[in-house]
């Protein structure tokens, strides 16, 4: 047994509470080197009537590991536990005090969850992990009241630049409201739409007030009440690491330098405020001069953007804040924007835009989730550009499942593209095999899969600003066959609780090997399997152990599974998929 491999510390993703009843307790080993593993759990001051073994399974894998997990219901919301490890004849035990031959005597020195605190809970909302988003930049989206438009604005369609306008605003999506119900979107998350002086809106000039171009803060009332009523949530973006130059606050700093009762409202490294190489002498969103940062622990400034961020889900009734470069906003201020947010609306999302390891804001105090660009980077490397095979993307996604809470994974915000990134159709060298195959596994994963605008219907576009395309409204431009895949995609997963929430398993990921076979199972019996072939040949899966069961296609399509002995064969095209469902 490889001791060194071994690990675990309470808390964080390792133990931690799913609900208000339930522990999940995990543990890591070197990959297929620990055959056996229990947790040895109890109350501790009722050790000897409660305490018991309780076999763990393994969650998920990756290259160097195996991730254990068991779920556990303590009596009385304490739980003090250990773990006996078995591989061959070898058996250890491990507790807080290290490794033993012997089995404890007592629960002394054994690893604690103190108590099950409902306030300690991680508790996304339930709709987001049943929700399927679309992201909207509004500017780019559909230009419905041409009397909005600013003065510069070009003809629709045309090239995107960094600095021009076409004219989108709030009316044109609600003018076209009607595509995102036939394709079955239950979320939209929009990119800022309060006042600015750019076509992105990320230099925010005044946070109550809905940018003049897309409309009036009653527009967005009006479009809040209306996707309401459709069954559509409505998630704004929230940009409180920084400002606009145009913020008022910031004027006045620029106007009276030191004497400002602003002043400490920013991170000012020099007096007076100017640009020396490039470089401003106040702390920035990266080095734009035109988004000064906010000094987030100012007591006025903390008061300002909790008032902002009570505002819009109080007036307005938006359900929820993405919030822009969280990751460079300090944790206490987040703890108070949660404390705010959810004190309004329980049911809000707060969604953080962080691209790297994200537990320390996953705590229950701070998010419900990530946008999950580690995930985004996995499926394109699988299906995109071929920079993994199977088993590389099983890993990748095997690691990064056993880094957070389920409820986390759960709620993850799963997306491909997105204004900050290519295309999903460029990504994938235009080729539409390729960019079904990507939003296969985006659907048939954890968390709550993200359409951006124009996807569906075959829009592509490389990096920022060529990402920031206008939408394609005529009907005989738009990829329908594209859209009706989408359409079947979102229809199979909100039909699929195994989708949604059920257990994941890699039934066939190998090296040098394109192709995968993944398994989603609910515990109601519903029982999934995803196959998928990444190369450019076409090629057979097969996999065992099944039992003798019927299977069909579930996506309403021509798969022909051969299946006997509990033995299943599938062959499937160049880029090509099947999802079966199990009768």
């Amino acid at each position: 047994m490889v001791i060194e491999a071994v690990y675990h510390r309470p808390k964080l993703n390792w133990s931690y509470a799913y609900d208000d009843k339930t522990v999940h307790v995990r543990i890591r080993t070197k990959r297929n080197n620990v055959s056996k593993m229990f947790v040895y759990a109890g109350d501790k001051y009722a050790w000897e009537r409660t305490s018991s073994y309780i076999e763990m399974r393994i969650l998920t894998s990756d290259a160097l590991f195996d991730y254990w997990e068991a779920a556990i219901q303590p009596p009385y919301r304490r739980l003090r536990y250990g773990f006996k490890l078995q591989s061959g004849k070898e058996t250890l035990w491990l507790t807080e005090q290290g490794f033993h031959p012997q089995e404890p005597k007592t629960s002394d020195g054994m690893f604690e969850y103190p108590f099950l605190n409902p306030a300690d809970i991680l508790k996304p909302p339930s709709w987001v992990k049943d929700a399927v988003f679309y992201q909207i930049f509004p500017e780019r989206f559909a230009n419905g009241d041409p009397s909005l438009d600013p003065a510069e604005v070009e003809a629709w369609g045309g090239k995107p630049t960094p600095t021009n306008f076409f004219g989108g605003d709030l009316p044109g999506v609600m003018q076209h409201l009607d595509h995102l119900s036939e394709l079955g979107i239950t979320a939209i998350y929009f990119t800022p739409v309060f006042a600015a002086t750019t076509n992105h809106k990320y230099d925010t000039r005044d946070y109550k007030l809905v940018d003049p171009q897309f409309g009036t803060n009653e527009t967005l009332k009006e479009l809040v009440d209306a996707c309401h009523a459709r069954g559509i949530r409505v998630v704004l973006d929230a940009v409180f690491n920084h400002c606009g130059h145009s913020f008022a606050p910031f004027v006045d700093v620029m106007e009276k330098g030191a004497d400002s009762p602003y002043a400490d409202w920013f991170h000012v490294k020099e007096w007076p405020l100017r640009i020396e190489d490039g470089i401003p002498t106040y702390e920035t969103f990266a080095f734009e001069p035109i988004m000064p940062k906010l000094n987030t622990e100012n007591e006025d400034v903390k008061a300002y953007l909790l008032d902002v961020a009570e505002f819009w889900v109080k007036e307005i009734g938006i359900d929820g804040w993405r919030l822009d470069v969280a990751n460079e906003v300090d944790h206490r201020f987040w703890r108070l924007f949660h404390d705010k947010v959810k004190g309004i609306n329980p049911d809000a999302y707060i969604l953080g835009e962080i691209w790297h390891d994200s537990m320390m804001w996953l705590q229950g105090d701070q998010f419900d989730a990530v946008m999950n660009y580690p995930f985004t980077t996995a499926v394109l490397d699988f299906a995109a550009n071929g920079k993994l095979d199977g088993y590389g993307f099983a890993n990748a996604v095997g690691s990064q499942l056993a880094s957070y809470p389920q409820q986390a994974n759960e709620a993850a915000f799963n997306l491909l593209g997105s204004h900050d990134t290519p295309r999903l159709l460029t990504q994938c060298g235009e080729d539409k095999r390729r960019m079904k195959l990507a939003t296969l596994l985006q659907f048939t994963f954890p968390g709550t899969p993200c359409i951006y605008y124009g996807d569906e219907i075959g829009l592509s576009g490389g990096g920022d600003p060529d990402c920031r395309r206008c939408m394609e409204w005529d009907a005989s431009l738009q990829d329908r066959d594209l859209f009706a895949f989408y359409r079947g995609l979102i229809a199979l997963r909100q039909g699929s609780k195994a989708l949604r929430t059920g257990a994941l398993r890699f039934l066939h990921a190998k090296p040098g090997d394109a192709r995968l076979v993944l398994e989603r199972v609910h515990e109601d019996g519903e029982h999934l399997l995803i196959f998928v072939n990444a190369s450019r040949r076409s090629a057979q899966l097969s996999v065992k152990g099944l039992g003798e069961r019927r299977w069909r296609d579930a996506l309403g399509g021509d798969a022909a599974p051969e299946a006997s002995g509990g033995h299943l064969r599938l062959r499937l095209p160049a880029y090509g998929y099947a999802v079966l469902r199990a009768e």
